[in-house]
């Protein structure tokens, strides 16, 4: 069993940023994927990948309404992964959640974690 505790949520203005941290209990080297997920209560745009990084290469994976501007990183020795959020937007309003799992060609999708943290809650303000 794996615990994952998020910190870095909060309240911030249009175009501000924020740094979201994942603090894993144990190391996530052995999963295939860790990344973010955000829970938003905007029709059709409720559940959605934010970022995660494939474990296999390093290989990192974003969503479309964030890349460019939203990063993902780690930092093994501490078992912590990092999202990095810039410019943001009101539309990036929700409760974000660390997530570690999956298995092959399943890239960053949320039903094939395993684990899951109780989420850190991001407001954007316009």
């Amino acid at each position: 069993q794996v615990q994952l505790v998020e910190s870095g949520g909060g309240l911030v203005q249009t175009g501000g940023s924020l740094r979201l941290s994942c603090a894993a209990s144990s190391s996530t080297l052995d999963y295939y994927a860790v990344g973010w997920f955000r829970h938003r209560q905007a029709p059709g745009k409720e559940r959605e990948a934010v970022s995660c990084i494939l474990n296999r290469d390093g290989t990192p994976i974003y969503g479309d309404s964030v890349r460019g501007r939203f990063t993902i990183s780690r930092d093994d020795a501490k078992n912590t992964v990092f999202l990095e959020m810039n410019n943001l937007k009101p539309e990036d309003t929700g409760r974000y959640y660390c997530a570690l799992g999956g298995y092959p060609d399943t890239y960053c999708e949320e039903w094939a974690m395993d684990y899951r943290g109780k989420g850190t809650l991001v407001t954007v303000s316009s």
